[in-house]
């Protein structure tokens, strides 16, 4: 390939653009398909990892690489924005009294900041390119939005690896990068591909409460924390229940344990992140006073926000069906008749539990 010094000088400006903007990491990946992705992702819908989440099988043929999805891309480009915690996330495990939710839904939705940055860096790009005489420029930007797998591009552009957990690891900026794509005409250069740095480490296997990791680098997300709290819309199974603790939203544990993190400096996370202080250690009590108004309100902003209250207040009543607390009881007790039948069951069941815990 004939190098183009306008092109190259372009790729190096777009770098530290996406640093400005508040990107930790940026690569440059090809727009063909990836076969072994491709043959990955069928696997993992076959054995049925995926649990209701419909929406990857929809599509799954395009989620191969950039050009199954749009012919004219010429380079995928992947980015990582940090929202590496100041605070151990797991700290909270043993303060019964709390819920824990996870790191990246206790501030700012991501999707509103990340994909803000994105439309930043594309308009600046496309003007970049006019301005240099590679217009027209065409380009897509996606941040959960579409049929793109983000963590192989991830891995594809250098910016990271696919760790054990099935998750993005970085040298620098260990578990905690919300990803985003970019999709142009532009032919930039590729980056090489990361290389797998996860050794004979199984940290993050072990750390798992619900054992989610059938082998590494794959995911049971049926048995994840994860998507019980969130995805899942019925009763949580009887086996995952006393497993969740005090986990309302997400998890963090096979993110926290891994070794990488210690590179990882919170002060470099995007301030959009910062955890809202009634969100970082809130009162079960509180939560699960919550009815659809007061739920709308608390998390308004915030990712929390789409699973719903009825969701939202099953999670508690897990949480505090595991606390002990007899304080809880009473409100436990009302909730056995709320209108929506997963949280009147899930109340039964901590009710249950509280009264034992009270005898």
């Amino acid at each position: 390939m004939v190098k183009d010094p306008a092109l190259d000088g372009l790729q190096a400006r777009l770098r530290e653009k996406a640093a400005e903007v508040g990107f930790a990491a940026i690569g440059f990946a090809p727009p063909g398909d990836d076969p072994l992705r491709a043959a990955r992702l069928a696997q993992w819908l076959e054995d049925g990892h995926h649990g209701t989440m419909d929406w990857m099988a929809q599509r799954s043929e395009i989620r191969s690489g950039a050009q199954a999805m749009w012919a004219d891309a010429r380079s995928a480009i992947a980015l990582g924005m940090s929202y590496a915690p100041a605070t151990d996330p797991m700290k909270l495990g043993e303060a019964t009294d709390r819920a824990r939710i996870s790191v990246y839904a206790q501030g700012g939705d991501y999707h509103d900041t990340v994909k803000k940055a994105l439309k930043v860096l594309a308009r600046w790009l496309v003007g970049e390119a006019d301005a240099a005489g590679l217009g027209p420029v065409e380009l897509k930007v996606f941040t959960d939005t579409a049929p793109v797998m983000e963590k192989p591009l991830g891995e594809a552009s250098g910016i990271g690896w696919q760790g054990k957990h099935t998750n993005l690891v970085s040298r620098s900026e260990g578990s905690w990068l919300f990803l985003g794509a970019m999709y142009t005409t532009l032919p930039f250069a590729p980056d090489d591909p990361h290389v797998d740095r996860c050794g004979a480490c199984t940290a993050c296997q072990t750390a798992c409460p619900t054992d989610a990791f059938p082998a590494p680098y794959r995911l049971d997300a049926r048995r994840c924390i994860s998507y019980l709290t969130i995805e899942h819309k019925g009763p949580i199974p009887d086996e995952f229940r006393e497993a969740m603790g005090n986990r309302i939203y997400g998890c963090d544990d096979c993110l926290a344990v891994c070794p990488w993190n210690k590179f990882a400096e919170s002060a470099a996370a995007n301030r959009a992140f910062l955890p809202r202080a009634e969100l970082a250690a809130p009162k079960l009590a509180d939560l699960l006073m919550l009815d659809d108004a007061g739920f709308r309100r608390l998390f308004a902003g915030s990712p929390i926000k789409r699973i719903g209250r009825n969701r939202f207040v099953r999670n508690c009543l897990i949480a505090a069906g595991n606390s002990g607390d007899a304080m809880l009881l009473g409100q436990a007790e009302l909730l056995r008749g709320d209108d929506d039948p997963v949280v009147a069951e899930a109340a039964g069941w901590a009710a249950a539990r509280l009264r034992k815990a009270a005898v």
